[in-house]
């Protein structure tokens, strides 16, 4: 009987811990994006913002791409994590899979600079910077750049330069990589990543 009853606290106990944490940590807002070339889809974006505790946000992008040419097939699979505390970048991690390779970035805060390494295809920068970041491209999903001229690049470990050229619109560069981000009542509804072949269109689905 005892041992029944220790059981029966004990799930009620785990019910009402769960019931808690669910309701302490707000459900995560998510956006879904086609990635198409040419008219075609080829892959999709997936870009997850999850408050946390200690006034702490997660942002996670992830990107999954497959394109068939006449003579192989590229893959590319890309995932960024960040972690924001208050509006001021703490972590950040970029790791790339492709048909040439795996890659990875990573920005930290050491408590009065952050150490960036960025390692990628044809792309290596290794420096620190002690200004803090409030602003990263993974935000872009989820908030309208206004009067911004920068953008943390977690994959380069530099800044995008941002130029607004129309309503809504704004044009970015960094290192040779151009991309346009195209806002519609504050919300991204496309980018356009320009490419010497074709460009890449980011779509928003939902």
């Amino acid at each position: 009987m005892k041992k029944s009853l220790l059981i029966l606290f004990f799930c009620v106990y785990s019910f009402c811990t769960l019931a808690q944490t669910t309701a302490d940590t707000p459900p995560a807002e998510t956006h879904h994006y086609a990635i198409e070339i040419a008219g075609i889809r080829v892959g999709t974006m997936t870009a997850v913002r999850q408050s946390q505790p200690d006034n702490q946000t997660i942002y996670t992008l992830i990107s999954d791409v497959k394109v068939n040419l006449l003579v192989y097939t590229v893959k590319i699979y890309y995932k960024v994590i960040n972690r924001f505390e208050g509006k001021k970048l703490m972590f950040s991690t970029v790791d790339v899979r492709t048909n040439r390779g795996e890659y990875t970035s990573k920005t930290e805060w050491k408590g009065d600079h952050y150490d960036i390494v960025a390692d990628q295809y044809k792309y290596k920068r290794q420096t620190t910077e002690t200004q803090n970041i409030d602003f990263s491209s993974s935000l872009l999903y989820f908030y309208e750049p206004v009067g911004r001229n920068k953008v943390y690049a977690e994959y380069f470990g530099d800044y995008f330069t941002f130029n607004k050229t129309a309503a809504g619109t704004y044009h970015a560069t960094v290192s040779d990589r151009e991309d346009d981000y195209i806002y519609q009542n504050g919300r991204l509804v496309k980018i356009v990543k320009h490419n010497s072949l074709k460009n890449f269109i980011v779509r928003l689905l939902d």
